[in-house]
């Protein structure tokens, strides 16, 4: 079997391949076109997000057997239409779920104790102790949307505080001893801290918008480590400078590229300017599940299906 790789990933990836007896070859940086002149020679393609695989890539796929995603999420594949065509899809949330636990809690904590405003204080010579009092974890509610393999990574990563845990899902029966499952209204009369952890699908895209917001009984701070596009910009900026969401921890974006290799697909718009200068919103560009570790689980998991599945 050929496998065609278009995007670099850790070493093991393909070391192991060949071991196992695939052919790969590797294409970096061709075009999509170029790409799609030559895609029907392989059995198998690995990609990270690189461009999407659409209806017209597939159809060229004339002798594609698996795509193998080195992330948790194939919202940049036509899963339906690969599926159609008998084409078995791969992705890997069990290499990355650690890493988005750890760094959500991070984000989290590093909001509780204003430790992004304090370092950049304190390196300007501002030796402000009252204005940078923080809060503690303990005693709060935790909700997590989404309760797969991210969102309980995250419930995981708060066992050691003293605080209670609930989750929402469209699934039935996914709560476990770390998280209870409740109702969507339970979770918006209870909660004091959201963290979403839900794929980009037609259900998610936009779904953090101002009527859910207003939902919540409470004023609460907001955690995404999942995609951007699930959350309205403009209306989570408006909710921060009202006072109903307390403060965000946002490690993705609205304005992403599909590629997330780059922030705007145009210039900076209104609401995340309001992001950037609010110390109350703490920024990082896509990196949760962006580990050292992790390279490496991702890119095992990936050969570890490919075997199971073709060997």
């Amino acid at each position: 079997m050929k496998i065609l790789h278009l995007d670099a990933n850790h070493e093991l990836l393909i070391n192991q391949l060949n071991d196992f007896g695939f052919v790969n070859h590797e294409d970096y940086k061709s075009s999509k076109e170029v790409i799609e002149s030559k895609i029907h020679d392989y059995d198998g393609i690995i990609i990270r997000s690189r461009f999407t695989i659409d209806k017209q890539f597939l159809d060229n796929a004339t002798n594609l057997k698996f795509i193998g995603r080195v992330g948790a999420g194939l919202e940049n594949i036509d899963s339906d239409y690969a599926k159609e065509k008998n084409i078995h899809l791969i992705s890997a949330p069990e290499g990355n779920r650690n890493a988005v636990g750890e760094h959500t809690l991070g984000m989290l904590l590093s909001l509780f104790n204003k430790l992004n405003k304090a370092d950049a204080e304190v390196r300007k010579g501002k030796w402000l102790r009252e204005e940078n009092r923080g809060i503690e974890l303990d005693g709060k509610t935790v909700g997590i949307v989404g309760y797969g393999n991210m969102g309980k990574a995250f419930a995981k990563k708060l066992r050691g505080f003293d605080v209670e845990i609930l989750c929402f899902d469209i699934k039935n029966h996914v709560g476990d001893t770390n998280a209870k499952q409740v109702s969507i209204k339970e979770f918006q009369e209870s909660t004091d801290v959201v963290s979403l952890h839900t794929p980009q699908t037609d259900l998610t895209l936009g779904m953090v918008n101002s009527k859910f917001i207003e939902g919540f009984s409470k004023p609460f701070w907001f955690l995404n480590t999942a995609r951007g596009k699930s959350v309205v910009t403009k209306d989570l900026a408006a909710a921060i400078e009202s006072g109903k969401i307390l403060g965000a921890g946002l490690d993705v974006l609205e304005y992403e590229k599909t590629s997330f290799e780059n922030l705007f697909t145009s210039d900076m718009p209104e609401a995340f300017q309001y992001l950037i200068n609010s110390e109350k919103v703490l920024l990082s560009p896509h990196v949760a599940g962006w580990t050292i570790e992790s390279k490496k689980k991702l890119a095992q998991t990936i050969v570890d299906k490919i075997k199971a599945q073709f060997i």
